[in-house]
């Protein structure tokens, strides 16, 4: 039997739909709601209302923004000739918080993934490619994740953009600073071998 009141269940609901986000943290979340005053709770639904509202993808790269373009491509300063491809927005915030990259961004949306039903048809690859036509493009540089879908999506973008005649890198994976090879699988080992430099 449930004794929670029907619109407090709802919220809970709401909360637990969350990714990550457990029966607990949910109730907990829900609670933290009930419990502020009506003008913050008000404020946190706007906020994702207007969000909803607001957010649309970049004509250009397909990050997040409020206007045709977003605030990267729109960035002067930037070095529009090497794109880095990432497959989902989060993955570019990641890149964007080393402050290394001076370079634009290409959002994929996705990996190519046949047992999910994802093909590259299903992703931002026709964009990318009439990108690299236009802006003549010096570098891609395939961020994509170290996974299967990941591998398989560098893979193939590789071998469409190879006739361009355009420098392609891939980011390196290793073994995260802090860690111990001991408990490094061997992908993750042979990457790090693979993307080993000199000193």
């Amino acid at each position: 039997m449930n004794y929670y009141p029907q619109s407090l269940q709802i919220l809970i609901q709401s909360f637990s739909k969350l990714p990550g986000i457990g029966k607990k943290t949910a109730f907990r979340l829900a609670m933290h709601m009930i419990e502020s005053d009506v003008q913050e709770s008000m404020q946190f639904a706007n906020a994702i209302v207007q969000a909803k509202k607001r957010l649309k993808f970049c004509e250009e790269c397909f990050n997040l923004c409020e206007d045709k373009e977003c605030n990267i491509c729109k960035d002067k300063r930037r070095n529009s000739k090497v794109i880095c491809v990432v497959e989902s927005i989060k993955d570019l915030y990641a890149v964007e918080k080393t402050q290394d990259f001076r370079g634009v961004y290409h959002v994929l949306h996705g990996a190519i993934s046949p047992m999910d039903g994802i093909g590259p048809s299903d992703l931002r690859i026709r964009e990318l490619l009439k990108r690299i036509e236009k802006d003549e493009i010096d570098e891609i540089i395939l961020a994509t994740n170290p996974t299967v879908e990941g591998e398989a999506t560098a893979v193939y973008l590789s071998k469409l953009i190879q006739p361009m005649n355009i420098l392609i890198t891939r980011l390196a994976h290793g073994v995260p600073v802090g860690s111990d090879l001991e408990y490094a699988d061997e992908v993750t080992l042979s990457r790090a071998l693979e993307g080993r430099r000199q000193l």
